[in-house]
């Protein structure tokens, strides 16, 4: 992708009737940028996304990945998934026809928090879901995501570096005693999973406030059971994450290991998405992990 703005409208353009000649182009506007992806809408109904990731060799396996990806999730999970349009590997390009619904990122906080327990129950099923899929049976598209505990407070740490002086006072101390502890202890067993599943993905219905659809599987893995529970903790607080994991079916005797891991997790990584709003200039993004301050590093 070029880098002005006009040039990268022009490419959505032109791989778009390239692969799809009976399709006409009458709109294109850019719909968001993530830490992985740029996203564009052609008419109002076409997702076109293009991946950030500089190396072409990198940039095309991780496409055919999520194209997999999400072939073999449509058959497992109920709800609603992308079904690619068409990959282009050259410009890591993945189009797909939009699902309904609303980023949950995108309604106002008070709404989301407010519908946070309902909303994360559903996800709790899809969860349990996902994690019930053996990982052999997806030998050659989820890799494992292991990182140490350790390595990810290291980061933490980093990336607190960088944002700490848009951190409201109040919180530092907590944080910084999060940051000297020790962390949890390791131990579990990989499970597949959406592996980034902040609320960014999730898309709702404004009105019924009911879960339309999961999106960007791009980084699904073999990862902690832990993860994904962590990052909607830090984005609709604990009675969310408590309604979750009540309806994830899994070995009782787990669940107390699992709700500590998952509190590191959200905590960890409020500060990369801290980061990620300021450098990019999305406030959303801010104003979400400053709200998620109040009950991760409470005062």
């Amino acid at each position: 992708m070029t880098s002005r703005s006009g040039d990268r409208v022009a490419d959505v353009r032109s791989v778009v009737v390239a692969h799809m000649p009976d399709y006409q182009v009458d709109s294109v506007v850019q719909l968001g940028e993530g830490l992985d992806n740029l996203a564009y809408e052609v008419n109002g109904e076409l997702i076109v996304r293009f991946s950030k990731e500089p190396d072409l060799a990198r940039r095309a396996a991780l496409l055919d990945h999520e194209a997999r990806v999400l072939a073999a999730v449509a058959g497992v999970v109920s709800l609603p998934v992308p079904e690619p349009t068409f990959t282009f590997a050259e410009q890591g390009c993945l189009a797909y026809f939009k699902l309904p619904g609303t980023p949950l990122l995108d309604m106002p906080r008070h709404q989301r928090l407010a519908h946070g327990t309902s909303i994360a129950a559903v996800l709790g099923e899809l969860l349990t879901a996902l994690h019930a899929v053996p990982v052999d049976r997806m030998a050659g598209l989820a890799q494992t995501d292991d990182q140490p505990l350790t390595e990810w407070r290291r980061e933490a740490t980093e990336y607190y570096a960088t944002v700490a002086g848009q951190v409201p006072k109040a919180h530092r101390e907590g944080i910084e005693a999060f940051l000297n502890a020790p962390p949890p202890h390791g131990g579990w067993t990989p499970v597949f999973s959406h592996n980034d599943l902040g609320i960014e993905h999730v898309l709702i219905d404004p009105v019924a406030w009911t879960v339309t659809g999961i999106i960007d599987w791009s980084d699904a893995a073999a990862v902690d059971p832990a993860y994904d529970f962590g990052l909607l903790h830090r984005d609709l607080g604990p009675a969310a994450t408590r309604a979750a994991i009540r309806n994830y079916r899994t070995d009782a005797d787990n669940v107390a290991a699992l709700s500590e891991r998952a509190v590191f997790y959200a905590r960890c990584s409020v500060f990369e998405d801290l980061a990620y709003g300021i450098e990019t200039e999305q406030e959303k993004y801010v104003a979400n992990s400053l709200t998620a301050m109040e009950w991760l590093f409470p005062t």
